[in-house]
């Protein structure tokens, strides 16, 4: 089974503007599982994560009129809500528990057993894996700053007070390491 067309997406978006539920239930079911993994591998929790995939939706409800098919792909534009939902988790959690660390090692993500598509489940971990292996392929300079911003919720200041490297070359790295990895994922889909 090929991953949905891109046009049918933004007509889901198109729907959800108009307030149509249904709209927004099949963009739910097509992506739920996919943000649910995104949030779990940062914030290593089943309840915030299941708070970050209810968030997002959301979000797209209240906001589905702001998106732009010019700018990016619907999938690319949940990935940026959902990292963004992601972040505010994280920062909630480190004010809340200072003392207690978040978990930044690239694990394996668990996905509940609940009804569980085998085929969008492949397709999932495939694209996980082609991520981290493109991920492996980045200079270590810009493979660490990355992992920093999306699997420890660092900004790019709190990135440089850590390193130690200026501001201008944690956000270069950044650039320089989300372009390599996106033109490493775009050639093999």
């Amino acid at each position: 089974m090929d991953a949905p067309p891109v046009a049918d997406d933004v007509l889901l978006i198109n729907r959800i503007t108009k307030r149509d539920q249904s709209a927004l239930s099949q963009l739910y079911d097509r992506y739920a599982r996919v943000i649910y993994s995104m949030a779990f591998k940062s914030l290593q929790s089943v309840e915030e994560s299941e708070e970050v995939v209810l968030d997002v939706f959301a979000q797209v409800w209240r906001i589905a009129e702001r998106y732009d098919p010019t700018k990016a792909r619907v999938d690319a534009w949940l990935f940026v809500l959902t990292r963004s939902r992601i972040l505010d988790r994280l920062r909630k959690l480190q004010r809340n528990l200072p003392s207690s660390p978040v978990l930044t090692e690239l694990c394996e993500i668990q996905i509940p057993d609940q009804s569980v598509d085998l085929i969008e489940d492949i397709q999932i971990r495939e694209r996980r894996d082609r991520v981290l292996s493109a991920l492996k392929l980045l200079p270590n300079e810009q493979r660490l700053v990355i992992e920093l911003a999306y699997y420890q919720g660092l900004t790019h200041t709190e990135i440089s007070a850590r390193t130690g490297i200026s501001l201008g070359t944690v956000k270069t790295r950044i650039r320089l390491g989300l372009r390599k990895l996106k033109l490493a994922v775009d050639v093999e889909d």
